[in-house]
């Protein structure tokens, strides 16, 4: 019986992590698993940073002490605290990916038991006889415990790709009974499956990299752009929350092309991506992507049109001054600004490419800003008359190339 509750709390915490749609969904839910398949009160789920040797806390679920955040921004340990997450693999990795007759702490296949009194009983705490105190154990999770008035729990460290990535960490109340040798088995095994959901996450988060990255430059591509507008506009015609789009096109990237070649012009489309994510990073929330060719944007939710015109204006400047290129022309378009209804993405893109157009007829070394300008709600009204005339104005689909256009 005991076996078949385990077994079906081991498939709903694979089903649970396969699920989660996003790193913290798959987080939350392993902690979750972990903390109902163990009969505990509380579980956190740690990434071990080794560049900065510290465990960071990337989740904390059930019941949280005062102090505790669910997902916490900087709870961070030193790893010397807590010394088993280095040392419990050492004796596999030394005897060529064989456990030896005596691994450190003789741990239960790597997990240990701490409780608020001191290590566990011997074989699952981590200074059993006959091997030296940790240092800095009873300064770390047993001081823990008290603190936050749990009784006892039970640590199993996640091994990715052959290396420990983190730990799994489960604990019960005072009035709960210590976790035994059968658990510390079991909460090995659950820290098998956490690192096959955390395995999934990773890989479908490169996916997700991919598909959404510009591979160029790194920013966000056309289909990023697109998805983070229509999330804007539902909050735009939610609560009135200011939404800015900012379009800028390369001044001189084909000369550069033509004459320098190609992989200097990809050094150009690099540089400014660079002096893009640099100003977009002045406006809190803001997405830089470079839409294809030579085409770049920010979106923006949230600041008033005035600061993301002032921000464009910083843009253009720093764009004049890189060593290659003739600066952009770019186009404002803004909610903030008396530029009518704006019901979808395309028509503030429509708005947006019609101010930059007028940016690169004027040769303006500062941004057009549609509602401001007052021809550019007029030339983004006035319908194409034909197929090359269409091209002024973005389609469902990124251009790669376009051609300077001059009011007629």
């Amino acid at each position: 019986m005991a076996e078949d509750r385990r077994l079906r709390a081991v498939v709903a915490l694979a089903q649970a992590m396969a699920a989660a749609h996003t790193p913290r969904d798959s987080w939350r839910a392993a902690a979750l698993g972990a903390c109902d398949a163990l009969g505990g009160s509380f579980a956190a789920l740690s990434v071990w940073e080794r560049e900065l040797g510290r465990l960071r806390v990337l989740v904390n679920a059930g019941e949280r002490a005062a102090d505790e955040e669910e997902f916490p921004e900087s709870e961070t340990y030193p790893v010397n605290h807590f010394p088993e997450i280095t040392e419990f693999l050492h004796d596999q990795w030394a005897g060529g990916g064989e456990w030896g007759p005596l691994p450190r702490a003789e741990r239960c296949g790597g997990a240990w038991v701490e409780t608020a009194d001191g290590p566990a009983s011997p074989g699952l705490g981590h200074s059993p006889p006959g091997l030296p105190p940790v240092p800095g154990g009873p300064r770390g999770r047993v001081a823990a415990l008290r603190r936050r008035n749990r009784g006892c729990c039970v640590v199993a460290p996640i091994v990715l790709h052959g290396r420990a990535w983190g730990e799994l960490y489960v604990a019960r109340p005072p009035a709960a009974p210590v976790f035994d040798r059968d658990d510390a088995d079991f909460a090995t095994v659950l820290a098998s499956v956490v690192a096959s959901g955390v395995a999934q996450t990773e890989r479908l988060e490169e996916v997700r990299r991919l598909a959404f990255t510009d591979p160029l430059t790194g920013l966000a591509n056309r289909r990023a752009v697109d998805t983070r507008l229509d999330e804007a506009l539902e909050e735009y015609h939610a609560d009135g929350s200011v939404v800015s789009l900012v379009v800028c096109d390369v001044n001189g990237l084909k000369q550069v092309n033509d004459t320098l070649g190609h992989a200097v012009g990809d050094r150009l489309l690099e540089r400014f991506g660079s002096v893009l994510s640099l100003c977009g990073a002045m406006l809190p929330g803001a997405l830089a992507a470079r839409l294809g060719g030579d085409e770049f944007c920010l979106v923006t939710v949230g600041p008033p049109s005035d600061e993301v015109v002032r921000v464009a204006d910083e843009l253009c400047l720093r764009a004049q001054e890189l060593e290659l290129g003739e600066g952009v022309a770019c186009g404002v378009a803004s909610t903030g600004d008396p530029i009518g209804e704006v019901r979808s993405a395309r028509r503030l893109f429509r708005l947006a490419d019609a101010a930059q157009y007028r940016a690169k007829a004027a040769r303006s070394p500062k941004p057009v800003v549609a509602g401001r300008d007052g021809t550019v709600i007029r030339l983004a009204d006035t319908p194409p008359r034909s197929p090359q005339d269409r091209r002024r104005f973005r389609d469902a689909r990124p251009e790669e190339d376009r051609e300077p256009w001059s009011e007629p």
